[in-house]
C-alpha cells in the first residue's frame, strides 16, 4: 500500500513532466544572480568608496567619507534590486513622469527667481519643488504606465489589427479529469485558451492516484493520464495555480472561492459542486450537459429498435441503453431479454441526471413478424396430399403436418392410399 506522500512505480505522469509548463522566475534575488554581475558590483561598492574617500564631499574626511559611499552604493543596489522586477511599461511611464516632473520644477524656479524674496527662502523653494514634482512624476508615471496597452502595428495594407479579448481562466475539477472526456473536447477546439489547474487540485488527484483500493486507484491514474495528453496538446495551455485560499478545509470549497476572486470559469462534472457555483453566480461548464444537449431530439411516436438488457422495475418492463447512454424504459419487454426489438416513443423525459425514454412494443412490427414467421413455418413444415377414392371419381387434397414437427401415429385416412 502506499502513503499519500509516494508514487508508485510507473505512474504515467512523473512531476518532473507534470510541472514542466509552471514558469519558473529568472531570478530569486541577487543571490541567483552569475558571478559576473557580482564583480560588476563589487567594482561598483569599491568605486563610490574611493570616490568619497578622495574627494571629500560635505567636508567628510577619513571612514565618514568611506562610509557615505558606501551607502550610495547600497541604495544604487536596492534601486536594481526594485527596479529588476519592475515591467516595462512601468519604467517607461516612470521616466516619462520624473522627466515631465523635472520640466515643472524648472519652470517653478524660474519664476521663484524673479520674486524679490530672501535667497534662502529661493532655495528651499526650488529644492522642495524639484523633489516634490520629481517625485509624484515618477510615481503617477509608473502607476500609469501599466495601464497602458501597446497600439496594434500596421499591416502592410495600413490597417491595424485588432487585439482579441483575453480569455478567462477555466479552473478544472478533479472529476472531469478522472472522467476523459475533456482531453477529447479540447482536442475538438470546443475548449481552448487556459486551463488552471490549481495546486489543491493536483494534491487531491495524487491521492486518488495513491489510494489502496484499486478502483480509486486505477481512476486517480486514469485522471493523471488524461492531464498529461492534453499538456501535449498545441494550442491549450495548462498553468498549475499556486494560489491556495486559506481558512477553507474542502477542496470544492477552494475551488469555488478562488474561482469567486479570479472570476474563472469551473469546469466539473459534479453534480453538487455546480449548484453550488451557480448559486453563487459563478459560471460553470458541465461537461454532463454539454454531452445531454448534444444527444439526438426523440419525439414521441416515433419507433427506435433496442436490445432489452434487464428488467426494470415494474413487473412487466424492461430496459435497454442507446449508444450515448440514454436509459430506454420498455413496457411489455420483460419477457423479451436479449432480443432486439422495436418500440414506439410514448414519452420523454429530462433529468438532473440525464435523459429517460420511455416506450411500449411496437404492435405493427410484432404483428407483422409474428405472421411472417408462421408462414414460413407453413411453407416448411406443411404438405400437399393428393388421394384418389377407391371409385376413381374423387379427388380428395388434404394438408398433414411433416414428421419433423409432428409425425402421424396411424394413418387418418384408412380408405384411401396414398398416391
Amino acid at each position: 500500500m502506499n502513503g499519500p506522500g509516494s508514487r508508485p512505480a510507473g505512474s504515467p505522469l512523473p512531476d518532473s513532466s507534470l510541472y514542466s509548463s509552471v514558469p519558473t522566475p529568472s531570478s530569486r534575488g541577487l543571490l541567483s544572480q552569475e558571478w559576473d554581475f557580482w564583480v560588476i558590483r563589487c567594482a561598483l561598492v569599491g568605486a563610490s568608496i574611493g570616490l568619497s574617500f578622495a574627494l571629500h564631499p560635505f567636508n567628510f574626511h577619513g571612514l565618514p567619507a568611506a562610509g557615505l559611499g558606501f551607502f550610495i552604493a547600497i541604495v544604487i543596489l536596492l534601486a536594481e534590486l526594485r527596479l529588476r522586477h519592475a515591467e516595462i511599461s512601468g519604467l517607461v511611464g516612470g521616466v516619462i513622469g520624473t522627466v515631465l516632473g523635472l520640466l515643472a520644477s524648472l519652470l517653478v524656479t524660474l519664476i521663484v527667481s524673479r520674486t524679490s524674496e530672501a535667497e534662502p527662502t529661493k532655495s528651499f523653494v526650488e529644492f522642495a519643488s524639484l523633489l516634490s514634482l520629481g517625485y509624484l512624476g515618477l510615481a503617477i508615471g509608473t502607476r500609469r504606465g501599466r495601464d497602458v496597452r501597446p497600439f496594434p502595428l500596421p499591416t502592410q495594407g495600413n490597417v491595424a489589427v485588432p487585439q482579441p479579448p483575453p480569455s478567462l481562466m477555466k479552473l478544472v475539477d478533479t472529476s472531469v479529469l478522472i472522467d476523459g472526456r475533456i482531453a477529447d473536447i479540447c482536442e475538438t477546439h470546443f475548449l481552448d485558451g487556459c486551463l488552471g489547474l490549481p495546486r489543491f487540485v493536483l494534491h487531491e488527484l495524487q491521492m486518488v492516484a495513491d489510494s489502496s483500493d484499486s478502483l480509486k486507484r486505477q481512476r486517480g491514474r486514469r485522471g493523471l493520464e488524461v492531464l498529461q495528453r492534453m499538456q501535449k496538446m498545441p494550442g491549450l495551455e495548462i498553468r498549475v495555480l499556486d494560489d491556495d485560499v486559506s481558512g477553507t478545509p474542502g477542496v470544492d470549497q477552494k475551488l469555488v472561492e478562488l474561482a469567486r476572486r479570479t472570476g474563472s470559469k469551473i469546469v466539473t462534472n459534479d453534480y453538487n459542486l455546480n449548484k453550488v457555483a451557480r448559486v453563487q453566480n459563478i459560471p460553470v461548464l458541465n461537461i454532463n450537459e454539454l454531452a445531454n444537449a448534444l444527444k439526438p431530439a426523440v419525439l414521441p411516436g416515433e419507433s427506435m429498435r433496442v436490445l432489452i438488457l434487464r428488467e426494470g422495475k415494474e413487473p412487466t418492463q424492461g430496459v435497454a441503453y442507446l449508444d450515448d447512454g440514454t436509459m430506454v424504459v420498455v413496457d411489455g419487454a420483460r419477457r423479451l431479454i436479449n432480443r432486439t426489438v422495436e418500440i414506439l416513443v410514448t414519452s420523454v423525459h429530462q433529468t438532473p441526471a440525464g435523459k429517460m425514454i420511455f416506450g411500449r412494443l411496437d404492435d405493427r412490427a410484432d404483428s407483422g413478424s409474428v405472421r411472417a414467421a408462421a408462414a414460413g413455418a407453413n411453407a416448411v413444415g406443411t404438405r400437399t396430399e393428393s388421394a384418389i377414392g377407391g371409385n376413381g371419381h374423387t379427388l380428395r387434397q388434404r394438408t398433414e403436418p411433416s414428421a419433423a414437427i409432428d409425425p402421424p401415429a396411424v394413418n387418418p385416412y384408412p380408405d384411401t392410399d396414398a398416391m
